[in-house]
């Protein structure tokens, strides 16, 4: 195998690794974005529940349980 014929081959290859890496690159991230809004989504539902807590520690009258 002439240079030039191994060069271009080693281009290919490269090439390919290069896009294979792209598209990978591309879906972590998509997955590191959905993520991030449910990491935010839940720090907001923890902070919900944690205003209830305070409201209820504040010493207000806590509602009966459902069953009566």
């Amino acid at each position: 195998m002439s240079d030039t014929a191994q060069l271009e081959a080693q281009l290919a290859f490269l090439e390919d690794a290069v896009q294979t890496l792209d598209q990978a690159l591309s879906q972590q991230q998509t997955v590191i974005l959905k993520l991030e809004r449910t990491v935010e989504f839940l720090r907001e539902r923890l902070g919900e529940q944690g205003a209830r807590l305070d409201a209820v520690a504040d010493g207000s009258p806590e509602p009966p349980p459902p069953h009566y």
